[in-house]
């Protein structure tokens, strides 16, 4: 597969960030064939990236809840797997609470609070959230980072059709 073609079936495997479809294509992402082997590629290169390229794109997603996420902010995927986990349909109670836990946690950590939401509820989700505040920084950071992945797995899958 040639760049500009890889670029325009890839680019959005990472949430605003094109620089993680770059960087697996130049290590020959354009070869590969099949959803695993190119999902152990992009994993590779953002795990092993600058911290603060990954810190970037952490900074790139969006905020939970559908309602309250900047419309610029929310690509089609991430609006399709917040929609399909109900963030979408939040009574004004859970977008409260989303909206509060959103800024407590970008406070603590800098960074949104990120999961992969698809098989998940709404409610899960708040559990979780809920748990997540009390990590610390470092930690946080590192299950972001494979939530991050998660997101990637999925949406790969989703190209593959797997």
């Amino acid at each position: 597969m040639d760049h500009k073609g890889f670029l325009t079936k890839y680019a959005g495997i990472f949430e605003h960030s094109l620089w993680v479809s770059e960087a697996v294509f130049e290590a020959g992402g354009g070869l590969l064939t099949d959803a695993e082997t190119l999902r152990e590629c992009f994993e590779s290169v953002f795990l092993s990236a600058d911290p603060v390229l990954q810190l970037t794109t952490l900074r790139a997603h969006p905020q939970l809840a559908c309602a309250l996420a900047d419309p610029h902010d929310l690509t089609p995927d991430s609006a399709s797997e917040q929609s399909g986990a109900g963030l979408d349909r939040c009574s004004m109670e859970e977008l409260e609470e989303f909206s509060r836990l959103n800024a407590k946690y970008n406070n603590k950590f800098g960074f949104p609070f990120i999961i992969a939401v698809r098989g998940l509820t709404r409610h899960e989700i708040l559990d979780a959230f809920r748990q997540r505040l009390n990590n610390g920084r470092q930690s946080e950071f590192q299950t972001a980072l494979r939530q991050t992945c998660a997101i990637a797995r999925l949406r790969i899958e989703d190209v593959f059709d797997v």
